[in-house]
């Protein structure tokens, strides 16, 4: 992995996890050398073993030296990819962007622009917040993701300004730009060979996020309609050991330490925790049989040696009542209104 030489710190480092992403890997790359003078990409190639990706990562570190650097890894998952950019970065602010994924080049033009200027002052946000866009390239569908309602836009806040995030628009990690030491301050590492990891990069570190700032722009674009999508629901439910994990991981991250008392970051923290709970309890629903039913026990056995208040709260909560029906027909009717939603919002 040759250094790149800069007269300055990059403003931003973009992480790119790439596994076998020879099919789609350039167009996510080109999309982010609009600020190549100000930008550290670092294509992370996980393991690659079927197809040309560590051959053209390669040629693109050649391309662009000042810019792209490349690391070669055993495969280690997504988490690992992104714990190797983020250890490798240099940039004063951190995001990751899935390689067949895009960014928009005159969004990501305004954004390092308002990046440079935090930069520059004495008090910079912890966390930028930009929209991001489902594109259902089969259908042609699109549907953004914006904030307009729960955050101000253009302004840096804390908390306390913050308004009732709707259902729908928890923090992802396709919509976060975080200062680089606040992640490294949370030591936060994510787990290997594990999927979902993008739940924890956005949730461990908000206790340590002081002040925020919405840029309203359309900056990313989440492609959905690869057959083999971890968001795919049969991929999902497959996987649900894995967003268990994930959810155990999230249970023990989410209190406040001592000394930040922020109500209204606590009940962000714990609405987004409840989105969370609530999906893994109806996956494990579709999953039925005995395995199900016994991970979705674990699951809440866990959380109430963890907090028995937060289990209580997490058990009454509107979003997971429904999904955590007793007896059989109580699964059917929490099968049922996932359904319902599932047309509604067009998730999965």
């Amino acid at each position: 992995m040759p250094a790149l030489q800069r007269l300055h710190r990059p403003t931003l480092t973009i992480a790119i996890p790439c596994y076998n992403s020879a099919d789609y890997m350039d167009h996510c790359i080109e999309s982010l050398l609009t600020g190549a003078k100000d930008v550290e990409i670092i294509i992370v190639d996980d393991g690659s073993t079927k197809d040309c990706t560590p051959e053209k990562a390669d040629e693109w570190a050649r391309r662009h030296p000042d810019t792209i650097k490349v690391i070669h890894q055993p495969n280690k998952g997504h988490g690992g990819a992104v714990n190797a950019g983020l250890d490798a970065a240099t940039g004063h602010y951190f995001r990751v962007v899935d390689s067949d994924d895009w960014l928009d080049k005159d969004a990501l033009g305004l954004l390092l622009t308002k990046l440079r200027g935090f930069v520059a002052s004495a008090n910079p946000a912890d966390l930028v917040v930009t929209n991001y866009v489902y594109e259902h390239v089969a259908t042609g569908n699109r549907r953004a993701i914006r904030y307009r309602g729960p955050l101000p836009t253009n302004k840096q806040i804390t908390w306390d300004h913050t308004r009732l995030f709707g259902v729908g628009q928890n923090i992802l990690m396709h919509a976060a730009t975080y200062r680089t030491q606040v992640l490294r301050d949370a030591g936060l590492k994510l787990p290997e060979h594990t999927f979902y990891v993008d739940n924890i990069f956005v949730y461990v570190p908000l206790p340590l996020v002081k002040t925020l700032y919405y840029l309203p722009v359309d900056l990313y674009h989440y492609f959905i309609g690869r057959d083999d999508q971890s968001v795919n629901e049969p991929i999902m439910v497959s996987r649900l050991d894995q967003q268990m994990r994930i959810t155990a991981i999230m249970v023990e991250a989410h209190k406040l330490p001592e000394g930040i008392p922020d109500r209204k970051l606590a009940r962000y923290m714990e609405n987004y925790l409840a989105l969370i709970v609530a999906a893994s309890s109806i996956f494990s629903v579709i999953k039925g049989g005995e395995e199900g039913l016994a991970m979705r026990r674990a699951m809440w056995e866990h959380i109430d040696s963890v907090d028995p208040d937060l289990r209580a709260r997490l058990g009454r909560h509107a979003v997971v009542l429904g999904t955590n029906l007793a007896g059989p027909y109580g699964r059917r009717l929490s099968l049922f209104g996932y359904r319902l939603a599932q047309n509604l919002f067009h998730f999965n």
